[in-house]
């Protein structure tokens, strides 16, 4: 999928066809709409269709007519039937008359673009376009740190009665997300120490410095969110794994206790229910006798309860 957008002095657009400071942004696009449109900028073909590889790591690669810039952008993916966090490449590649994003997903990150949320934005401005978007990307990392973090409260405030291992594989789950999205932003930090150095083949003024400043303090700020979380989870799975293993230990002693409280009645009744030749069993010929044993074998049994409870066994 194609959709070409251009900003004016008074609005910003969708359009069919393509005019000079336009974005062009792909959605998985075919083979044939990527080679015409690396044909119509002269852009290598493998370059422009390199971020709809899920494992291609982020980078920037200056060619003569372009520039290539790869990050990773967070996502939501299904995993037992729950939304978890994972990474895929965006590619940003800045051409003369045009800036294209390329990714195999539709992606959030654009919303707040299309909705014209973002100040001074432009199409036609490609290098502070190209800023904003790492900017609202670094941003985006953030609020999934936090989603996590709110998550594995809800998880810590079902662990007290827990006794099977559904809590135990979501915060594998959220680990396994934090694990995704600290190495994606280990590798964009790199990307944009690389465009904040003065080799950079992107032209800056000073607005834009400011922003790429913002944006490396956001991403580094988002590091340290996700080291801490980490941290936070790891413990919280080790001791999520005890408490489950407690829950179920303290279920199998409370059986236990109870089968130990039912065996004296069981044992009176055994022994009233057997056949002997000369039947002389205690009790035996009265009018109420069965309603006596019953209310000897409950007090034995009660007996047996209170011992319990006062070695607080229960």
């Amino acid at each position: 999928m194609k959709q070409i957008f251009l900003s004016t002095a008074l609005e910003f657009k969708e359009i069919e066809t393509f005019e000079p400071g336009a974005w062009i942004n792909l959605v998985n696009p075919s083979q044939e709409e990527s080679v015409k449109l690396a044909e119509q900028f002269n852009i290598d073909i493998t370059d422009l269709r390199a971020p709809l590889d899920v494992e291609e790591t982020s980078r920037i690669s200056v060619e003569d007519d372009y520039t290539l810039i790869i990050v990773d952008v967070p996502i939501y993916e299904e995993r037992n039937n729950k939304n978890y966090y994972v990474t895929i490449p965006m590619g940003i590649i800045v051409t003369e008359n045009a800036v294209i994003t390329t990714c195999l997903e539709k992606l959030t990150l654009f919303d707040n673009f299309y909705n014209r949320r973002v100040r001074n934005f432009y199409t036609f401005m490609k290098t502070r376009f190209v800023f904003q978007l790492l900017y609202r990307n670094a941003e985006l990392y953030l609020a999934a740190l936090r989603s996590i973090d709110r998550q594995s409260d809800k998880i810590e405030a079902q662990l007290e009665n827990a006794t099977q291992n559904e809590q135990l594989i979501d915060m594998m789950e959220l680990e396994k997300s934090i694990v995704y999205l600290k190495a994606s932003l280990k590798f964009n930090e790199r990307i944009v120490k690389k465009l904040t150095s003065s080799t950079s083949s992107l032209k800056k003024y000073i607005e834009d410095e400011d922003l790429l400043e913002d944006t490396l303090i956001e991403t580094q700020q988002a590091i340290e969110m996700a080291n801490i979380y980490e941290n936070v989870l790891n413990a919280m799975t080790e001791t999520t794994a005890s408490i489950i293993g407690n829950n179920q230990n303290t279920i199998m002693k409370t059986l236990a206790l109870m089968t130990m409280a039912l065996d004296v009645p069981t044992v009176i009744f055994s022994a009233y229910g057997m056949n002997f030749k000369n039947n002389w069993m205690p009790l035996n010929g009265l009018p109420y006798a069965f309603w006596y044993i019953i209310l000897i074998a409950a007090a034995l049994s009660s007996a047996v309860v209170i011992y319990f409870i006062r070695k607080k066994w229960f």
